[in-house]
């Protein structure tokens, strides 16, 4: 039986389909199927090429994706029905994601262009202190927050007074691997664990789908986990793909394979807990192919109104961080760390230096091939105007820095 709070979103989707225009014969629907996502053909919490593909949408199509919480939890409080793992994540299941959805017309080697037409946020959320969390070591309990949700803002009985805007957006949105991606990606973080390096290996138990994924099956030891974002896009926790934004991701398969999932009704950037608030919700989303695009070698690109940039709040209060420890002290994310081992290695786990880096580097090159500019030039005009912001910093092994550039600074072109 699907979730009992699909038919409300449903009808809310109906509603926005008409305030958009969308016909109905021009609308893809994917995913709702069943209480978990193992009983949703449609639903997939791992990535490989061999994963079937769910449905099959134009460009230019309405596509609608019903999709779960980060965890498959049954948030109802009203709800008889009791979760096994409700009192410890299997992290094995995140993230539920729902696609793949096979795009007519790509093609490996092109560029595939997602733009957000809405989301429609299910009734709760919740926030909890994650084990993978920025400073969970400073912890030693346990804590989840259960939130009631609207279009308008997150209330929860365990924050009297507290009401926290919308600002929903999915933090996963991807394409499956192709298989050399795939063979690239397993060496690399194989070869980061050997040392020490935070990794989330392959992993059979629980995985979806177990024809692929799951213990004895071919992929068994090769389907990629959907925490950590990858060139491919995966979890990237930008709470900047609001309502508007555009998504630009590679194609490694025909067809691309694209899947949407963990969405967040608001996140602040860090997502220091390991969540943000997590909810079950309705996309609306549209595809565009562009044949001979940016290689986008270094991750996604992403574009979109200025309003996704802004904080929803009058006034702020802010505390500042420096890097600077204790004699004798070692970081946990640094433990593994030696000069010998650090040079042969293809990722580095959660360098939030490296990644900036690489952020900065495809900025450089976009400023450069689009204003036509020289890249000495790009990078002064990257100094002065593109903001570096952190997506998130606890998705093992590769932590997630943005840059963004305010296109009005470029007036007369």
């Amino acid at each position: 039986m699907a979730r009992s709070w699909m038919s409300v979103l449903w009808l809310a989707v109906l509603v926005t389909m008409s305030a958009i225009g969308a016909r109905a014969q021009d609308v893809v629907i994917v995913g709702g199927q069943g209480r978990t996502c193992n009983d949703d053909p449609a639903c997939i919490n791992r990535l490989h090429p061999d994963i079937p593909m769910a449905a099959r949408a134009r460009p230019g199509q309405t596509i609608v994706l019903h999709t779960r919480n980060a965890s498959d939890f049954d948030l109802d409080p009203a709800s008889t029905y009791v979760d096994p793992r409700a009192d410890g994540p299997a992290v094995s299941t995140v993230h539920p994601l729902t696609g793949p959805v096979y795009i007519e017309g790509a093609e490996a080697g092109d560029v595939l262009a997602v733009t957000l037409l809405d989301i429609e946020p299910g009734p709760f959320g919740y926030t909890s202190l994650s084990s993978i969390g920025f400073i969970s070591d400073q912890f030693d309990e346990t804590l989840r927050l259960l939130w009631r949700l609207n279009r308008t803002e997150a209330v929860s009985d365990d924050l009297p007074g507290v009401r926290i805007p919308n600002n929903s957006f999915p933090g996963v949105v991807t394409v499956l691997p192709g298989r050399a991606q795939l063979d690239e990606i397993l060496a690399r973080e194989t070869a980061l664990a050997a040392v020490g390096g935070a990794v989330f290996a392959p992993e059979p138990a629980n995985a979806t789908p177990a024809q692929v994924c799951g213990t004895d099956a071919p992929g068994a030891g090769e389907c990629l986990r959907t925490i950590p974002p990858r060139e491919h896009g995966g979890n990237l926790d930008i709470r900047y793909f609001g309502v508007g934004v555009t998504v630009y991701l590679p194609c490694y398969l025909d067809g691309c394979g694209l899947a949407v999932g963990d969405l967040h009704f608001a996140q602040g950037d860090g997502e220091v807990s390991g969540t943000a608030i997590e909810m079950d919700a309705t996309v609306m989303l549209t595809t565009e192919v562009i044949k001979d695009g940016p290689a986008l070698a270094r991750g996604p690109h992403y574009a979109g109104p200025a309003r996704l940039l802004d904080i929803p709040s009058r006034r702020f209060y802010a505390t500042t961080g420096f890097p600077v420890k204790q004699p004798g002290e070692v970081p946990p994310d640094m433990a593994y760390l030696d000069s010998g081992r650090v040079a042969p290695l293809g990722n580095l786990s959660k360098d939030i230096s490296l990644a900036a880096r690489n952020a900065l580097l495809e900025m450089v090159e976009y400023i450069s091939r689009t204003y036509g500019l020289t890249r000495a030039q790009s990078y002064l005009v990257a100094s002065v105007a593109v903001d570096l912001r952190i997506g998130q910093l606890v998705d093992a092994p590769n932590v997630g820095v943005t840059a963004i550039l305010p296109l009005d600074i470029f007036a007369d072109r």
